[in-house]
């Protein structure tokens, strides 16, 4: 029918936005009195009780959604007065448009003025609080959440009304749903880059070390290393409400933990998750290929992988090669490195040559023999192999869509994206891949799966571009022929080597520049690219506060505070 919108699906979700104050102060009184605190039979009837606990309470204390779309304007300035006026309103509208009488006419727009009047009034209030604060130094935090909010909106997926099949063909409503479906099954589980390599049994025994019970200092310091404000997964339970329980919540989920230390087995609830796709900011916005599947996961899950994860942090040795997800090493030093080598050649005009390494779907792709067999090589104890093993057994994921959730699929290879535990499982998986075959710092460096190899000669790195395919790619990953780059540094200005750097045969796409880590590197060893690269990222920064920065009404101390720092950094 003409003139009807198309209805979008709809999710009840609980208003946890709302936990703070005295909603949170009668939550925490409520679930501490109404919960199940003791043990159950196992980890799933223990987890099971006291989720639907919460879930209740959350419920009938907080609130939940009507499962409307999502507004798509700024609403952070609402209150009840606002609420009051526009439900009145309604009701007016209602009235006229079964009898339009004169009175009817009268008192709606009379309501129409009011309403009128308290979202000007409320808007007007809210800004004038928003600007006090903005020009504090403690108010600094609010413009950059701001920017973001405004910045998320423009990628949003619900902005992406069609998408493309596998032959580009749009796809409408429910296709949509089954496209997003089919290309995130293939991507898990479809034909993987598969492995002979099998567990060697004779670690076993050397592993089978005695592990100790968990210890409520243990879950209060991974309670600490949680960040708040994130997406919840399907069980709705975010991590803010252990936090507002307090010690309480620590010895009851030391004793879940250590249930699943016991059974090897986690609440089945966990095992589900939502993958949203998020748009790379690069290539075709209606293209399935150009999206990355971030799930949303149980934030109790990831409060467990975080416990596991400071244990094998304790219990592991990654080589200082890796520079991603490593204490006291990041982009700042790698990129550091990786220029200093340069100047140095340049000043003694010698040659430098880099080949950039790119692994696809790194990640997504990994195949499981092959983290079990790292984690045993690493000697990682058999209990702990055998809980991470439980992390992956029956996953399941739903796809999010602007069409709502599609069906739950299967996930068989690879790891999650989202995961607390697994960007150091990764590094764990690298490291012991290619611990044979890596170099001295700077000649090779690893950031998770980007990898950068340096030599003195183009047949010396072409030498090391094919070891390091042979290797990787014998234990299931595959190098991009295509996105795999090259760069030549003619510092010593003498006769080039004749040839190509190849893997297997194929050419290596030979650059001018890289983009290193968010630096830009040049043949020449000079700045000015990465440079006008700053410059321009530095402006896209700017447009996108600019809602609130270049606001007539924002007061000229914000402005200079702004730009005192900007100037400093």
């Amino acid at each position: 029918m003409l003139g009807l919108r198309d209805k979008q699906a709809r999710v009840v979700r609980t208003k946890w936005w709302k936990f703070k104050g005295e909603a949170s102060e009668d939550f925490k009184r409520r679930v501490i009195s109404e919960g199940s605190w003791e043990e159950g039979e196992n980890a799933d009837n223990t987890w099971g009780k006291m989720a639907t606990c919460i879930r209740k309470v959350a419920a009938e204390v907080l609130g939940v959604t009507k499962g409307s779309k999502c507004a798509t304007k700024d609403t952070w300035w609402w209150n009840e007065d606002v609420q009051q006026a526009l439900k009145e309103k309604k009701e007016c509208y209602k009235r006229v448009f079964h009898d339009r009488s004169t009175d009817n006419m009268e008192r709606y727009k009379v309501a129409k003025k009011i309403a009128k009047r308290a979202v000007s009034e409320a808007k007007g209030r809210a800004y004038d609080d928003l600007y006090q604060r903005l020009s504090t130094k403690e108010g600094e935090k609010d413009i950059y959440r701001m920017a973001r909010f405004r910045e998320r909106k423009t990628r949003d997926l619900n902005q992406v009304k069609c998408i493309k099949d596998a032959r580009d063909q749009l796809l409408m409503k429910e296709d949509i749903k089954l496209r997003w479906r089919e290309y995130f099954d293939n991507l898990f589980n479809g034909e993987s880059e598969s492995t002979s390599i099998q567990l060697d049994d004779s670690f076993d025994d050397a592993n089978r070390h005695f592990v100790r019970r968990i210890q409520q200092t243990e879950v209060r310091e991974a309670i600490k290393r949680m960040k708040g404000g994130k997406a919840v997964g399907p069980d709705a339970i975010p991590i803010e409400v252990w936090r507002c329980l307090g010690d309480i919540a620590i010895v009851w989920l030391t004793k879940l933990f250590n249930q699943i230390l016991r059974s090897n087995k986690m609440p089945e609830e966990w095992r589900r998750s939502t993958l949203v796709p998020i748009y790379k900011n690069k290539g075709d916005i209606q293209s399935c290929t150009n999206y990355r599947g971030i799930k949303l996961m149980s934030h109790t899950m990831k409060l467990w992988e975080r416990v596991l994860e400071h244990r094998l942090r304790s219990l592991t040795c990654i080589s200082m090669n890796q520079f991603g997800f490593m204490p006291g090493r990041s982009t700042i030093e790698a990129i550091f490195l990786l220029r200093q080598v340069m100047e140095r050649y340049r000043e003694q005009k010698k040659d430098l040559h880099m080949v950039f390494i790119d692994l696809k779907k790194a990640y997504d792709k990994i195949p499981r023999n092959v983290m079990w067999w790292a984690l045993e090589k690493h000697k990682v104890p058999t209990k702990y192999v055998t809980l991470i093993k439980d992390m992956y057994n029956k996953a399941v994921t739903s796809v999010r869509t602007t069409d709502g959730d599609t069906s739950d699929f299967p996930i068989n290879i690879g790891l999650h994206q989202g995961s607390a535990l697994s960007p150091y499982l990764f590094a764990l998986v690298m490291d012991k891949v290619t611990r044979d075959i890596q170099g001295d710092i700077p000649w090779c460096m690893l950031f998770t799966d980007d990898v950068v190899l340096v030599d003195e000669s183009q047949a010396g790195v072409n030498r090391k571009v094919e070891l390091w395919r042979q290797t990787l790619e014998s234990k299931g990953f595959r190098i991009s022929r295509t996105k795999t780059e090259y760069m030549r540094c003619d510092f010593g200005f003498a006769r080039q080597e004749a040839g190509d750097v190849s893997l297997e045969g194929q050419i290596v796409p030979k650059k001018d520049t890289f983009r290193y880590l968010g630096s830009m590197l040049q043949r020449d060893g000079d700045v000015d690219e990465d440079v006008s690269h700053r410059i321009k990222a530095g402006w896209m920064k700017w447009r996108q506060a600019s809602g609130v920065l270049c606001d007539k009404k924002a007061m000229y101390a914000f402005r200079l505070w702004s730009t005192v720092k900007f100037d400093m950094a």
